[in-house]
């Protein structure tokens, strides 16, 4: 295996399952941490959060992880890992296509909606964000399952 094509699987696999990583811990303690919590803080929480996450390395690892995953399928189009990576690179824009389709759009809602009035904010955010982040942690993490599971099966890893 190259050198260029080890760092290429490496640096996939990584992103991918950061960013599957992310979007579960909000699933599995920070959405149900702030269900317990009244209105007003959860909206300034999931405002703050909105604002915080646009960083450097969110965005290299919500776009890199895309990025790498279309560069590893079309290095290894023709191999036997070349199926897997398409697999991942298609469940990772679709995950992709989610966030800015569906939860982009509800944090900046939110994030307008101000303190004026806490519950119809959270009423208009809550659930429907949380659906959509179910359904983007599922392509995220399928993602990264298709990658691990391509490398074990042909024997890269």
């Amino acid at each position: 295996m190259t050198i260029t094509r080890t760092l290429l699987l490496v640096a996939s696999v990584l992103c991918s399952g950061l960013m599957a990583g992310l979007f579960a811990a909000f699933a599995y303690s920070v959405m149900p941490g702030l269900r317990r919590a009244d209105d007003r803080t959860l909206v300034v929480a999931m405002q703050r959060i909105n604002v915080a996450i646009m960083n450097p390395v969110f965005l290299a690892l919500f776009v890199g992880g895309l990025v790498l995953a279309v560069a590893a399928w079309w290095m290894l189009r023709s191999d036997r890992l070349g199926p897997w990576m398409l697999a991942a690179a298609i469940l990772t824009l679709v995950g992709v296509v989610v966030t800015v389709v569906a939860n982009v759009p509800l944090n900046d809602r939110l994030a307008s909606a101000g303190l004026v009035d806490p519950a119809g904010a959270r009423a208009a955010f809550e659930s429907s964000w949380v659906a959509w982040n179910l359904v983007r942690t599922a392509l995220h993490t399928a993602a990264f399952a298709v990658v691990v599971l391509g490398l074990v099966v042909t024997r890269e890893g």
